[in-house]
């Protein structure tokens, strides 16, 4: 089964850092692919001073071109918003039988995991990749 690591962000913009954490997931880890999920709006954070959702997904796009591993995705367009992880991951597995998905997240995320919605189902049903931030 491929395994699949969803790397959720406002990627407002997408930068250096970001692909290098894809990119080292990827390296080290059994992740097959890194789906670059660029979030409307994420439940935690301010929507003033986001671009547009599409010029960041066209952005991410763009900077992860020629990269077989990694893509951008844009799953959460047409889910409600503000986006939640635990719906995109059930719309995800009901859209894609055949993958297994698991979270990429910064250090920071982890810690303050038990805000979010469904967090113990999260932590429960799904492999989390943390990276130092």
């Amino acid at each position: 089964m491929k395994k699949i690591g969803l790397y959720f962000g406002s990627f407002n913009p997408i930068h250096i850092g970001h692909l290098i954490i894809a990119e080292s997931i990827l390296e080290l880890s059994s992740i097959d692919e890194v789906w670059m999920v660029v979030s409307p709006q994420n439940p935690f954070k301010q929507k003033k001073g986001l671009l547009d959702h599409h010029a960041r997904l066209e952005m991410v796009q763009i900077a992860t071109e020629g990269n077989l591993g990694i893509k951008g995705s844009d799953v959460e367009f047409e889910l409600p918003k503000p986006s939640y992880t635990i719906d995109t991951l059930k719309f995800l597995e009901k859209k894609y039988p055949e993958y297994h998905f698991c979270i990429i997240m910064g250090g920071d995320n982890l810690e303050g995991l038990h805000k979010w919605k469904s967090s113990e189902e999260l932590t429960s049903n799904y492999d989390i990749y943390v990276y130092p931030r």
